[in-house]
């Protein structure tokens, strides 16, 4: 009975041995088998429309603001405005203290008329000194005739030698007369001119004074929203002298036109044109996209850490720099305010039907690799000049850029050349075709991949989890 159940047990020890070394075998083998597979996740190369966009941040300003500053020195006797207030063109905004310059103003302007009275009483004046040199005039011909007449009467014996000289007289005397009327035209009119001269010089003095009583009323220049209001009915303000900044009263802006002012990176303002279309969105108005177009382009870089542009720096900086972009709203709302923060998304190319591929498939890899996998080991393939290889491998741009493929369960390096870029794809020039399935990720396994390694795929794995992982 012993002997039975000792052979028993050995038939079981045995049977279990065998189950056991096959367990092995088989685990060796499966893992032989799967040492050269990796695992990845895939994509399809499908056709879209792409659109490639710069995003930038900045905030909300009127196309058009001015800021009213003191053009006279005086205390604010009437400020008609608040912050917030709409105006329009000509309304009066504020009013300075003006009796002196509205004195000066009266003043001249009696100053004025009196001179203009005078202009008219020399003008009277010339015209009389006018009318006696033409009675002068004729008197001068007249006697002259006379005379002519004595001096051939008395030759002939015909008049006394009394009349004789008395139209002698009377010719001179009429030629004293007529250098006399002569004489007061001349005086006239240089009387006319003076006071000419002298309305002038009135109205240029009142011109003066209008103007500067002109200064102490503010008038809005045009439709508008008072922006900024950093004074107060009764305070004093100053004009600015040289390098010292005067008051300024306050900001109106015109809101009919209203932008999105952004700063754009040096990398990316290349591709930004005028007219380019952009959406814009505002911080405090979420969940609301509005659309606008580009409509200028700054020329000067600004230094991101101090906002101070390259052009009045003294010194080069190493420093990133963004360039100014303004974005002109096509439909702003009607309670939008200057300053908002906002973030406008400007589409710089787009492209309709295009072929595109996930832009994580993208990789580079050398050309030492690309040509292992065009020419495995075994196979017979023409030598690449000793030079020519020395030189690729000296060069820093020697890797090729590509996406892995999957043929045949294998992942096989295709070089492709790009064009734009969207917002998760990129588009594809050549070397693939609509439906190819492409390797996407996981990134550690992108990197590393060799062209030739046995995939098995798997799409169930979150990419982020696995790449985090990495």
């Amino acid at each position: 009975m012993v002997a039975e159940i000792m052979k028993l047990w050995k038939k079981i020890a045995i049977g279990a041995g065998v189950v056991v070394l096959l367990a092995i075998i088989i685990g060796v083998t499966v893992h032989q088998s799967s040492k050269n597979v990796a695992t990845v996740q895939t994509g399809k190369v499908l056709r879209e429309d792409l659109a490639t966009v710069v995003s930038a941040s900045g905030e909300i300003k009127p196309k058009t603001y001015v800021n009213i500053g003191a053009n006279a020195f005086g205390k604010i006797t009437h400020l008609l405005v608040k912050e917030g207030d709409r105006v329009k063109k000509g309304q009066l905004l504020a009013q300075l203290e003006n009796v002196q310059s509205s004195a000066d103003v009266n003043a001249n302007e009696a100053s004025l008329q009196m001179s203009q009275t005078d202009a008219i009483a020399a003008d009277a004046a010339l015209k009389t000194s006018q009318a006696d040199l033409v009675r002068a005039q004729a008197d001068y011909e007249r006697n002259k005739l006379d005379w002519e007449r004595a001096q051939n009467l008395f030759k002939d014996g015909l008049i006394s030698k009394s009349d004789f000289d008395s139209r002698k007289n009377a010719w001179a005397t009429a030629d004293a007369g007529l250098v006399q009327a002569q004489t007061r035209v001349a005086q006239a009119k240089a009387q006319k001119d003076s006071a000419d001269k002298h309305i002038t010089q009135a109205s240029a003095n009142l011109t003066h004074y209008t103007d500067l009583l002109q200064k102490t009323t503010y008038l809005a220049p045009y439709d508008g929203v008072i922006t900024n209001l950093p004074v107060r009915e009764g305070e004093t303000v100053v004009v600015g002298i040289q390098n010292a900044q005067g008051s300024t009263l306050m900001t109106i802006a015109d809101m009919s036109v209203i932008t999105a002012e952004v700063k754009v990176d040096e990398t990316d303002i290349v591709n930004v044109h005028i007219g380019q279309p952009a959406e814009v969105t505002i911080d405090a108005i979420p969940n609301k996209v509005f659309h606008g177009n580009v409509s200028e382009i700054g020329d000067n870089a600004i230094v991101r850490s101090s906002g101070v542009s390259t052009s009045q720096s003294a010194s080069a900086s190493e420093e990133a720099k963004d360039f100014k972009v303004v974005v002109t709203l096509t439909d702003p709302p009607a309670d939008l305010r200057p300053g908002l923060s906002t973030t406008a998304k400007i589409t710089t190319a787009t492209r309709s039907n295009a072929l595109a591929v996930p832009i994580q498939a993208l990789t580079l890899r050398g050309r030492k690799q690309i040509e292992e996998q065009n020419n495995p080991p075994g196979s017979v393939h023409a030598a690449a000049p000793a030079a020519k290889e020395v030189a690729s491998k000296s060069r820093k741009d020697d890797d090729v850029q590509g996406v892995f493929v999957i043929r045949k369960g294998k992942a096989v390096f295709v070089p492709v050349s790009t064009g734009i870029t969207g917002t998760t794809d990129i588009e594809v020039l050549d070397g693939l075709k609509e439906g190819d399935e492409v390797i996407t990720g996981s990134y550690k396994i992108l990197r590393t991949l060799r062209p030739g390694t046995n995939i098995k795929i798997d799409n169930s794995v979150p990419k982020k989890e696995d790449e985090e992982a990495s």
